[in-house]
C-alpha cells in the first residue's frame, strides 16, 4: 500500500514540475507591452501623416524610435499647411533637406512645458546644432514665436509638443533672406543697396543688417509701388538718399521681436522714433508709422527666421 502511494506522489510532483515552465512562458507573454516611442506616436496618429512621410523619407524613424530622450516640436498636417508644406512638398525634398528640417524641430533632451525657460526667447540648441528661441509665459509656450497648441504628449523616449505652424529654418541673414528668390522683397533690397552705395548714404548699412541682432518689418514690392505712386515717381532711385535711409532705418527694431513679443501700443525703433502696434483690430495685427496719417501697415507674414534676427512682412512702407 505504501509503495503504491509513493508511486502516485512521485508522478504528481513530476507533472507539476513539467507544467511550471509552461506557466512561466505564458506569464512573460502577458506582460509584454507595445512600444510608444515618438516614431510610434507619429506613425499611429492620422493627423501626423505628412510628418510621418517626412520622418520616414529622412530616415529618422529609427532614430526617433531609439532610447533618446528627445523633445519634438511636432507640426501636424494643419501646422505644415500653415507653413506651405504639403505631402507634395515632402516628396520634392531630398532626404538631407528633410532631415535638416526635422532636426530643427528636435531637441536631444526631454523638456516638458513646465521646464521651458521663461525667456523671453531663451536660446536652445537643436539636435541639428541650430538655435531655436523658446518662451514660456501666461499665454503659453512659444518656439520662434510659434505657439504650442498641445504640450506634453507622452512617449516612451521623450515628449512631443504640437505646434500651430511648422518652424522655418533660417537659410541666411536678414539681407540674404530678402534677396532669396520668391521673397517678394526685391524693392526693399534695391532700396537697401541704394542707401548703402549712393553718395550721402550709409556704407555700413548692409553690414549692419547682415550682422546685428535685429527685427525688420519688411515692406512688400506692392508696398513700395504704393509709396512711389504717392511720391509721383516710379523709381526708387528718384527718392533722395537721405530720405530713403531714414525710412529704411525706421523699419528696424533692436533684438529679436517675434509676433509673440509684440503688444498693443508704442514700439521703439532702433534708429529712433516710435511706431504703434495694434493686435486687436479686425483684419489682423498691424503697425503704423508716425508719418502714415493713421494708415496702418498690415503685418501679413510673421516670424521669418534669419541667422541674425527675424522678419515680419508688411503691406505698407512705414514713414517716420
Amino acid at each position: 500500500m505504501k509503495t503504491k502511494f509513493n508511486t502516485i506522489l512521485i508522478a504528481a510532483v513530476s507533472v507539476a514540475m513539467i507544467s511550471m515552465p509552461s506557466c512561466k512562458k505564458n506569464d512573460d507573454e502577458v506582460i509584454t507591452q507595445a512600444s510608444n516611442t515618438i516614431t510610434d506616436v507619429v506613425v499611429n496618429t492620422p493627423t501626423y501623416s505628412v510628418l510621418k512621410e517626412a520622418v520616414v523619407k529622412a530616415g529618422l524613424d529609427g532614430t526617433l524610435k531609439g532610447p533618446g530622450p528627445f523633445t519634438v516640436f511636432a507640426p501636424d498636417n494643419a501646422a505644415f499647411g500653415a507653413a506651405g508644406i504639403t505631402s507634395a512638398t515632402v516628396a520634392s525634398l531630398s532626404q538631407a533637406q528633410l532631415s535638416s528640417l526635422l532636426l530643427y524641430h528636435t531637441l536631444g533632451a526631454k523638456i516638458l512645458s513646465g521646464d521651458v525657460p521663461a525667456g523671453p526667447n531663451a536660446k536652445v540648441i537643436t539636435a541639428g546644432g541650430d538655435s531655436v528661441f523658446v518662451t514660456r509665459n501666461a499665454a503659453g509656450v512659444f518656439v520662434n514665436g510659434i505657439s504650442v497648441a498641445q504640450a506634453n504628449i507622452a512617449a516612451d523616449n521623450g515628449v512631443i509638443h504640437l505646434l500651430t505652424k511648422a518652424l522655418n529654418k533660417p537659410s541666411g541673414n536678414v539681407v540674404a533672406t530678402a534677396q532669396a528668390p520668391g521673397s517678394g522683397l526685391d524693392s526693399l533690397v534695391k532700396a537697401i543697396v541704394r542707401a548703402n552705395n549712393a553718395p550721402g548714404g550709409d556704407p555700413n548699412l548692409i553690414n549692419t543688417l547682415s550682422s546685428a541682432t535685429i527685427t525688420v518689418f519688411a515692406p512688400t514690392n506692392a508696398a513700395f509701388t504704393q509709396l512711389l505712386g504717392a511720391l509721383g515717381t516710379n523709381d526708387i532711385n528718384n527718392i533722395p538718399v537721405g530720405t530713403l535711409l531714414a525710412v529704411l532705418r525706421y523699419h528696424v527694431v533692436g533684438g529679436r521681436a517675434f509676433s509673440s513679443d509684440l503688444a498693443n501700443g508704442s514700439l521703439a525703433m532702433l534708429a529712433g522714433g516710435n511706431t504703434t502696434v495694434n493686435l486687436a483690430l479686425g483684419g489682423g495685427p498691424s503697425i503704423t508709422g508716425n508719418g502714415n496719417g493713421g494708415n496702418r501697415s498690415n503685418i501679413v507674414a510673421t516670424n521669418i527666421m534669419c541667422r541674425n534676427g527675424v522678419v515680419h512682412v508688411i503691406d505698407r512702407v512705414l514713414l517716420p
